[in-house]
């Protein structure tokens, strides 16, 4: 056993070796958090990762590999960063190319995949703009349903829609040729490719006029519209994501081809792409202008053949920290890093903008520099720098707290010269419970430690003594009289309206509170109210010490003293008796075969059950006496109000417990959850109105009490049979017939009943169980009205594998144990 856990030591101690050495390759003792790349950051969380640690324990990985506790925490800010920004992530597009491509090529003329998806993955900082150009939900695609614009030129394939109104009514619908050449009908031979539409309907319109003298006179009007729209093609090249020839509508711009091609990749830039046409650059695209302020200015129309190149970038920088949308930034030639801090979205609320940080590269090695607030309009950002905005100080450089017994508590401005005794007068003043003789100053000192300064409160308001001047972080505390003692209260209780407990007041009467709990009761006696103090110096080595000191106090209905004013201390228990004459009345239902069935007042204390069916007229020829039952619920479930009446607890607690004994013996299958119901809540005491009536007034006449139900039933000719027998059913009684013959009438016990369980409830309520006599089963009588309940066998658990395994190893020990006693 020894040996096995030697071995298993040695593995795991060899494991924990093997994975600190794999994580202590890197040593973090000189790392600088800011100086690391997001990147870098990656990279120690992958690394961390493979040897089974994650994000949460990087922090603590990393303290233990020598990182200093600071760097520790801004590697634990800077890897949170990344999670909400999503920078640490691989960002992969894999859009469709969509319709603007499905006719592409490429540059050596080469069909492409309209299904081919763009798997461009960047790891590290987001690029700004990257995402414009591959978000499904910005599409750039052409409008083909706005008029003709009168910029657009003319081109071979071009339909022109010429219509005549006025004098003259013509329509042409003629096809620009190959040549950019259209042949009008009596008109001639006409050139308009490369023309815009302001300019061939000028031209068209000379033409024209020679034909129909009506279109100088004003009297013919001449309307040009494209009949359709013709593809271009156009080629991207330089640093974009999927450089080639696209075909695209004649209606497109530099944007439609940008997103068609995934706009610029990795190293591509967004704020000089050219837009070429006859070999000469005739525009310079800022995406920036879009992204920023949404203006189009330089996005104009494309024409067939023209080439959009996109240059590498000059000059890009990162900026982090507290800004509203940190990334990578391009910036040109004139911009500053005010412009930077405006590219990203400027500063959060928590930023620190007295200076930013800024990590440079050098020819040889890294750098950094402060740059102050006044310098962000003037500093130019070199390629490559990085920008950390830091946050603000968690810390007040000027706040002080008041707390407790002043009329404003809370944080305060910490001025010039500020005492105590301005403090408090700023806070509008004591109030009237403070306690004047102690208040305290929670002061910080120099190494954040706390020290505790005590004044007189009514000296330093008065002058008498000197006054405190506050330094920064200053807590004042000021109590009140009421939290320096316990709540005073008074409790009333018993016959009074609304009972309960009730704040203290000086000079508080007994009278006071009877008011305040509504009065007395009806039942009330006013005469005798017993008033219970507390005692503060009892004598605790006595045994017969005193533990209470009670007063008895009587007043009248108009809440007068009788004798003299009795004033209340804290902590009194006032206890208002009922009076000793009064009685609710109380009622008894008589049932089924009297003459004079109903509801009965009780008139004595001694009335019996014999009296009550007398008052009744005594019993119906057809009454069965035999099944007479008395139901007594108790005066509590009666008449809550009742303050006479006897809690039952003790009794329901009985009843719980033989339920209890019945679920062991079987009954909880048999008669399930409403028997169960019956037997908690069965309140049938069982009688014999037969002995009642024929001997009234013995131990067998019962004195009825509030809320007893006697019910007489008519003569009863059925018999029940419930439980584990074949078939449950009311049979017909018969004079002696067995308790046997009755159960095989029901069709004999199943094959899980507990025959010997088997027991008789009578109609009166009361209930006999069966015996045993060596192997006989005695069954109880019969009679009309009864019950025969059946009940189950428990059920007994089969043994399972492992309790023979358990068995046959007990059997097996007591076997060597007896063996070596024999030796």
């Amino acid at each position: 056993m020894n040996f096995k856990r030697t071995i298993t030591a040695i593995l795991f101690i060899f494991s924990f070796l093997v994975c600190q050495q794999a994580f202590s390759q890197a040593n973090y003792a000189n790392v600088k958090v800011d100086e690391l790349s997001d990147a870098q950051i990656l990279q120690m969380i992958k690394r961390a990762e493979s040897i089974g640690y994650t994000e949460a324990q990087l922090e603590q990985m990393a303290a233990a590999q020598g990182m200093k506790p600071e760097e520790a925490q801004k590697l634990k800010l800077r890897v949170e960063k990344l999670r909400k920004q999503g920078s640490a992530a691989t960002q992969v597009d894999t859009k469709v190319v969509s319709t603007g491509r499905e006719n592409s090529e490429t540059t050596d003329g080469g069909a492409v995949d309209n299904e081919k998806k763009i798997k461009d993955e960047e790891i590290g900082p987001k690029i700004f703009g990257a995402e414009l150009f591959r978000n499904g939900s910005i599409t750039f695609e052409p409008n083909l349903r706005i008029a003709t614009p009168k910029g657009y030129v003319i081109g071979p394939d071009d339909k022109l829609l010429i219509d005549l109104t006025g004098d003259n009514e013509a329509s042409y619908n003629l096809q620009v040729s190959p040549e950019g050449i259209i042949n009008l009908q009596y008109v001639g031979r006409i050139a308009v490719g490369g023309l815009t539409i302001d300019q061939a309907t000028s031209k068209i319109r000379t033409a024209m006029g020679k034909t129909y003298p009506s279109l100088r006179s004003g009297r013919t009007n001449l309307a040009i519209n494209l009949g359709n729209i013709r593809s271009i093609k156009v080629v991207l090249t330089g640093q974009v994501t999927k450089p080639g020839t696209y075909t695209l509508s004649s209606l497109a711009t530099v944007y439609n081809a940008l997103y068609a091609s995934g706009g610029p990749s990795q190293n591509g830039s967004f704020r000089k792409i050219q837009l070429i046409r006859n070999n000469k650059v005739v525009s310079t695209i800022d995406v920036y202008d879009f992204l920023l302020r949404g203006i189009q200015q330089d996005n104009i129309r494309l024409q067939d053949q023209d080439v959009i190149n996109i240059p590498v970038y000059d000059k890009r920088v990162e900026i982090l920290g507290e800004v509203k949308n940190g990334a990578l930034f391009e910036v040109v030639t004139g911009e500053t890093l005010q412009d930077l801090i405006g590219f990203a979205g400027g500063f959060t609320t928590q930023a620190y903008t007295a200076k930013i940080k800024s990590f440079q590269n050098t020819d040889k090695e890294r750098r950094i520099i402060d740059i102050a607030a006044v310098d962000f309009g003037t500093y130019a950002p070199k390629n490559g720098d990085k920008y950390v905005v830091e946050a603000i100080l968690d810390r007040f450089q000027n706040r002080v707290e008041i707390l407790g017994a002043v009329f404003r508590p809370g944080l305060y401005e910490l001025g010039n010269g500020l005492t105590l005794k301005g403090l408090i007068t700023k806070a509008d003043g004591l109030t009237e419970d403070a306690f004047l003789n102690r208040g305290y100053i929670n002061r910080l000192n120099a190494d954040n430690t706390q020290s505790l300064i005590s004044f007189d409160v009514a000296k330093v308001i008065a002058g008498t003594q000197e006054d405190v001047v506050l330094q920064r972080e200053d807590k004042i505390t000021i109590s009140s009289l009421f939290d320096l003692r316990d709540e005073y209260k008074v409790t009333i209780q018993g016959e009074v309206r609304a009972g309960g407990t009730f704040d203290y007041a000086d000079n508080m009467t007994l009278e006071d509170v009877i008011q305040m709990a509504g009065g007395f009761k009806e039942n009330a006696t006013a005469k005798r109210i017993e008033i219970s103090r507390r005692i503060k110096n009892s004598d605790a080595k006595s045994v017969s010490a005193k533990t209470a000191q009670v007063f008895t106090v009587g007043v009248d209905q108009n809440l007068r003293v009788i004798d003299k004013k009795f004033v209340l201390k804290p902590f009194d228990v006032i206890a208002v008796r009922s009076s000793e004459g009064y009685q609710v009345q109380k009622q008894v239902k008589l049932e089924g075969e009297v003459l004079y069935p109903g509801l009965y007042t009780i008139t004595q204390k001694n009335e019996r059950i014999s009296d009550l069916i007398k008052r009744a007229g005594g019993l119906t020829p057809t009454a069965y006496t035999e099944g007479a039952s008395l139901k007594r619920p108790g005066a509590e479930k009666v008449n809550p109000g009742d303050k006479n009446a006897i809690d039952n607890k003790e009794e329901d607690d009985k009843k719980f417990l033989n339920l209890k004994r019945a679920q062991e013996a079987g009954v909880k299958d048999t008669i399930k959850a409403e028997v169960e119901q019956k037997l908690i809540q069965s309140d049938l005491v069982g009688i014999d109105l037969e002995k009642i009536l024929r001997k009234p007034q013995s131990r067998y006449d019962l004195i009825v009490e509030d809320g007893d139900v006697i019910r007489v039933p008519r003569q009863l000719q059925t018999v029940k049979v419930t439980g584990e027998v074949l078939n449950p059913n009311s049979i017909v009684y018969l004079p002696g017939k067995s308790f046997q013959q009755y159960v095989n009438g029901a069709g004999g016990f199943t094959s899980s009943a507990l025959k010997k369980g088997a027991y008789i409830k009578y109609a009166n309520g009361s209930v006999e169980a069966g015996s045993k006599f060596l192997f006989f089963n005695n069954y109880p009588k019969v009679k009309p009205g009864a019950e025969i309940l059946v009940p189950k066998k428990a059920e007994r658990e089969r043994m399972t594998a492992q309790g023979w395994i358990g068995l046959g190893t007990a059997v097996a020990s007591l076997g060597a144990i007896i063996v070596s006693l024999l030796r």
